[in-house]
């Protein structure tokens, strides 16, 4: 039952990692290159259609990249701490 216990914790810390990563991602790319970022991601599906708010705003969208960085280090930072 430990193994199991091991293996369950391991993949809730890849898991955390992983977000963690695609936080750091979007959020510097959000930063460097805003426009470009959001018009990747414009579609009609509901995930995408979270993007159209920062359509003609790349410093909102930089604003928020910023935001997405500092909480990807953070919840990597975390993880240090476990």
């Amino acid at each position: 039952m430990a193994e199991r216990d091991d293996t369950k914790a391991l993949l809730t810390k890849r898991t955390v990692e992983m977000a963690a990563i695609f936080m750091i991602g979007d959020g510097m790319l959000g930063i460097l290159q805003p426009r470009r970022h959001v018009t990747l991601w414009q579609s009609e599906t509901a995930p995408a259609a979270l993007v159209r708010f920062f359509e003609g705003r790349p410093r909102l969208r930089r604003a928020y990249g910023v935001l997405q960085l500092g909480a990807g280090l953070a919840l990597a930072a975390a993880q240090k701490r476990r």
